[in-house]
């Protein structure tokens, strides 16, 4: 249920920003999201960490957010990269192959490292 929905954003470094989701993402709560990801871009990140490895469910709204955060990110020159544990969304994002247009790493060491 929505009620489960979590976000938070965080300033991780220079120019560097942590978006963490956890419980649903969908119609609902994919404005709160959104909301969140553009209040960081608009504080100059670009570069971007979205943290999904708390979400239980992630919609085609919410899918339509990755997308438009991550073409604002790379028109700024930067990149995004997504943390994914769940084999549920790591599948939603295979069967819409979005898998190859996000770098996905399990852990978020790995995802700053990328980033880097």
């Amino acid at each position: 249920m929505s009620d489960l929905f979590s976000v938070s954003g965080e300033r991780a470094g220079d120019g560097l920003g942590v978006v963490t989701l956890s419980g649903e993402v969908d119609i609902y709560t994919a404005p709160q999201f959104k909301q969140c990801m553009l209040e960081l871009l608009d504080g100059g990140v670009d570069r971007m960490i979205v943290d999904l490895s708390g979400v239980t469910f992630i919609d085609s709204t919410a899918l339509g957010v990755l997308i438009g955060g991550v073409r604002r990110v790379n028109s700024a020159g930067g990149a995004m990269a997504l943390i994914v544990t769940s084999r549920a969304v790591a599948r939603v994002l295979s069967i819409t192959g979005l898998d190859h247009v996000f770098t996905i790493h399990a852990t978020r060491e790995a995802a700053v490292e990328s980033l880097a």
